[in-house]
């Protein structure tokens, strides 16, 4: 069962503001999901094929070919806001 401790940290990693009200739902529903998933180690696969998928392609990139820089004026142009030829953003470090 996830504590309202614990969902306090997740929320904190997440940032994410929950009030007290939402604590312990939250904590009812991590639990039921962790406890839905932990029912997962109980299923008996043996004899099923593996699909396939994307899991199991080859390199697909492409190769990567020089080009012509559009220039700041249109790779800047929806910048919501911007210092000549720099973004602006927010200070995420203190």
């Amino acid at each position: 069962m996830i504590s309202k401790d614990e969902v306090e940290k997740i929320a904190h990693l997440a940032r994410l503001e929950i009030d007290d009200s939402q604590k312990e739902k939250m904590a009812e529903q991590l639990s039921n999901i962790l406890q839905y998933i932990d029912k997962l180690k109980d299923v008996d696969v043996r004899g099923v094929k593996l699909s396939s998928g994307v899991a199991f392609m080859n390199n697909v990139f492409r190769e990567d070919e020089v080009g012509v820089s559009p220039g700041p004026c249109v790779t800047l142009a929806n910048a919501p806001e911007r210092d000549e030829d720099f973004y602006t953003v927010p200070r995420v470090v203190k």
